[in-house]
C-alpha cells in the first residue's frame, strides 16, 4: 500500500497513537466473539495502520541517515 493510499485519519496519527491503536485491534481480534464482517473491517484496518507504522520508521530511518552523513562531513 502507497504512503497516498492511507487515509488521513491515519496519516495523522502519531507512532504511539498508530500503535495503540493496533494493539486495541488485537485484543478484539483475540477475544473471538466478533462476526466475520468486523473481523475483516478490523483487518484492513491493522493492515493499513501497519503500512502507516512502516512508512513511519521509514522516514525516521532516513532522517538518521542524513544526520549521520552531516556528523560524518564534520
Amino acid at each position: 500500500m502507497k504512503i497516498e493510499n492511507i487515509p488521513a485519519t491515519i496519516k495523522s496519527k502519531s507512532l504511539k497513537e498508530a500503535r495503540d491503536e493496533i494493539n486495541e485491534i488485537l485484543t478484539k481480534l483475540e477475544a473471538n466473539n466478533l462476526k466475520l464482517i468486523d473481523i475483516i473491517n478490523d483487518y484492513k484496518r491493522l493492515m493499513i495502520l501497519n503500512k502507516h507504522v512502516e512508512n513511519l520508521f521509514k522516514q525516521k530511518s532516513k532522517e538518521i541517515s542524513k544526520l549521520k552523513k552531516i556528523n560524518d562531513k564534520k
